[in-house]
């Protein structure tokens, strides 16, 4: 009695099995065209909307030293500056290959020119800049 039970459960198994492995998948396998390819890269820098404000001194020279370190020559003018909550440690502009923190990082973005080139500086919590390439 106990045989024919086995050999039913085993042909089940060996069924189920079977077809689970040749059935393919059951949804349609053509892509929808109502939503968007995943895109897994930032397109390029991403524009914060942020709070206006003035730029600390701290920050400023910091930005000062950064443009001599870079060879800019001449006097930064202040284009725009703003709070932001960047979504992460990337600042708003990712560099490809880069790991950054997964959290929520206030900071600021401060825009100048100099001698008609802009340039944007994306600070986190400290004082450093960081010169965000389109």
């Amino acid at each position: 009695m106990r045989r024919p039970i086995l050999a039913g459960a085993g042909g089940l198994l060996l069924l189920a099995l079977t077809a689970c492995a040749t059935g393919g998948p059951m949804t349609d396998p053509t892509p929808s065209s109502s939503r968007p390819a995943f895109e897994t890269t930032t397109p390029g820098p991403l524009a914060p909307t942020g709070t206006p404000v003035d730029v600390p001194p701290e920050k400023w020279d910091a930005i000062t030293a950064a443009l001599a370190a870079d060879g800019a020559e001449g006097e930064p003018v202040l284009v725009s500056a703003e709070a932001v909550s960047w979504p992460n440690g990337a600042l708003g502009c990712p560099k490809p290959g880069m790991s950054y923190t997964q959290a929520v990082v206030d900071g600021m973005r401060v825009v100048v020119e100099v001698d008609g080139t802009t340039y944007d500086y994306r600070f986190g919590r400290g004082d450093s800049p960081v010169l965000c390439e389109a």
